[in-house]
């Protein structure tokens, strides 16, 4: 089987594709792209990004992205790095009622009965709610009516009230902003899954804006940067392998390979 980076390239140069055009259509950056045909593996960001990559591509040229993923597996790939297989999500099951077979008689009896105790509840408070409803009103127009006109109508206590949720809201955010100290490939993920730095790669001694949400997800090639999070710098422990984080208010989470984002 000829080379893996000899196979991307033939199969561009025979489709008359620019590298230009395929980093358009993959996202993928162009030195990423000669970097897989040249098979310098070392000026990629790590062994996960190799793989998806290198799948994306094959598959933008028509090629058997399997069978070239594989072949890196077993000629590229070092033994201790882990064998990371993208998330592929389970088949969503069809709701319906479930048939008891053999054992299962048992949890389907359980779910029944609790679901006449909810029911049974729900009947409860209704009945409740609809005999105490004409003294509860008169209670209250009676209480109201007693209460200061300030108070009747919400007074200073809603404004207050409403400016501590506000308040509350508001602590919830964390701001994220990055100085970069080396070469440094970024892929930074905001609320939403919103694409902040698609797969970026900082020069050193470029920053980045601060952006601000409730929850990030970060990918780093290496840790030649600095992150300022609500504006404390905080430095990223070295590395061969691309880092993850997942960063909230309540601080950063390193997150396990399969887990970080990839911006592909």
């Amino acid at each position: 089987m000829p080379d893996i980076g000899e196979t991307l390239r033939d199969a561009r140069m025979r489709a008359r594709i620019d590298v230009s055009e395929i980093e358009a259509k993959t996202k993928i950056r162009a030195k990423y792209l000669r970097a897989l045909e040249n098979e310098e593996w070392g000026l990629l960001p790590g062994p996960t990004f190799v793989k998806s990559f290198l799948r994306t591509y094959a598959q933008a040229l028509g090629l058997d992205a399997k069978a070239l993923v594989e072949e890196y597996r077993l000629h590229h790939e070092s033994p201790g790095e882990p064998q990371l297989e993208p998330i592929v999500p389970a088949p969503r099951r069809e709701r319906g009622p479930r048939i008891a077979r053999g054992g299962g008689g048992g949890r389907s009896g359980a779910y029944l009965v609790l679901v006449g105790f909810v029911v049974l509840l729900i009947v409860l408070l209704i009945v409740g709610l609809l005999d105490t409803g004409g003294s509860s009103k008169s209670t209250r127009t009676r209480s109201e009516a007693r209460k200061p006109a300030a108070t009747r109508h919400g007074g200073s206590s809603g404004r207050r009230g409403t400016a501590a949720a506000g308040t509350a809201s508001q602590s919830a955010v964390v701001t994220l902003s990055l100085r970069a100290t080396g070469t440094v490939y970024v892929c930074l993920i905001g609320d939403g899954g919103r694409r902040l730095l698609a797969g970026t790669t900082l020069q050193p001694g470029s920053s980045t804006p601060t952006y601000h949400a409730r929850r990030f997800e970060i990918t780093l090639g290496n840790n030649a940067v600095t992150m300022v999070l609500d504006g404390t710098p905080r430095t990223v422990p070295a590395s061969s392998k691309a880092i993850g984080y997942s960063i909230t208010k309540a601080g950063r989470r390193t997150l396990p390979a399969e887990r970080q984002p990839t911006c592909t």
